[in-house]
């Protein structure tokens, strides 16, 4: 399947969708307390999608995905259903958030922590952020996705954590997922060369021991192999003409466009 370059009518409608993605999240931060449940956190968003913001929570029954929004704890790395587990002090937690509006998706999420984190996750979670940003930051016409990725893997690996490999960023636009695949490793001046009006996550999942995964009976969430914390954030970006645009940006972030 070919990658397909976004018009400006297309590029707003993703702005729209994209900015609802980020609004979700941002509603959502003071009921992520301890003592609440995954479940509750989905109803919550499932509520204000639906009703308040009149879109559609693109993963609900999305290849079977039975829920919502995601919800992914601890040494959980991605695609954690909603349930009856209670979030507790020190559990660190990612909402991952994607809306349908207007036949286009914005998907980003964040990671939140439950009372005082430890030291650990801390630096884990603020490691996972910069990473993203950085892949981020080196986004503009005539680089590379291998680009990309090398960064985020040279910037994690000093930092003697791991990328995981089994799950990437993705193309995003009338579909949840387009081409290309947006790798977190690999290797400069390799992959698809960028170009105006791209739209893609980057959405790097960081372990604090190593990078091997595995898959759990539910077929859906997925856990590192040694049990080690793990946090992933993501954002919505277009490749514009001199750099790039956080579509999914958060009020409270900041990113050098200088690209």
């Amino acid at each position: 399947m070919a990658i397909h370059i976004k018009s400006a009518e297309e590029i707003d409608k993703m702005r729209v969708a994209s900015r609802l993605a980020s609004e979700v999240l941002q509603m959502i931060e003071p009921h992520v307390q301890a003592g609440i449940t995954t479940q509750a956190l989905n109803d919550i968003c499932h509520e204000y999608i639906v009703n308040t913001q009149g879109a559609i929570p693109a993963p609900l029954n999305y290849r079977g995905f039975p829920r919502s929004i995601c919800t992914t704890l601890n040494h959980q790395v991605c695609h954690g259903i909603p349930g009856e587990r209670v979030l507790k002090a020190n559990d660190i937690l990612n909402i991952d958030i994607t809306v349908i509006k207007d036949g286009f998706h914005g998907d980003t999420s964040k990671m939140f922590h439950i009372g005082k984190p430890t030291i650990k996750a801390v630096r884990l979670v603020d490691l996972t952020y910069q990473a993203m940003k950085i892949g981020i930051e080196a986004v503009r016409p005539g680089i590379t996705l291998g680009d990309i990725g090398h960064q985020i893997q040279s910037f994690v690996e000093q930092n003697h954590c791991s990328v995981v490999r089994e799950y990437c960023g993705h193309g995003i636009g009338k579909a949840f997922h387009e081409e290309p695949q947006v790798l977190h490793y690999g290797q400069p001046n390799s992959g698809e060369t960028l170009v105006p009006g791209m739209t893609f996550t980057i959405e790097p999942m960081v372990n604090a021991g190593k990078r091997h995964v595995r898959l759990l009976p539910d077929q859906w969430t997925v856990v590192t192999k040694d049990h080690s914390l793990s946090a992933q954030w993501e954002h919505t970006i277009l490749v514009t003409d001199s750099g790039y645009e956080v579509l999914t940006r958060r009020p409270e972030e900041t990113f050098s466009y200088d690209a």
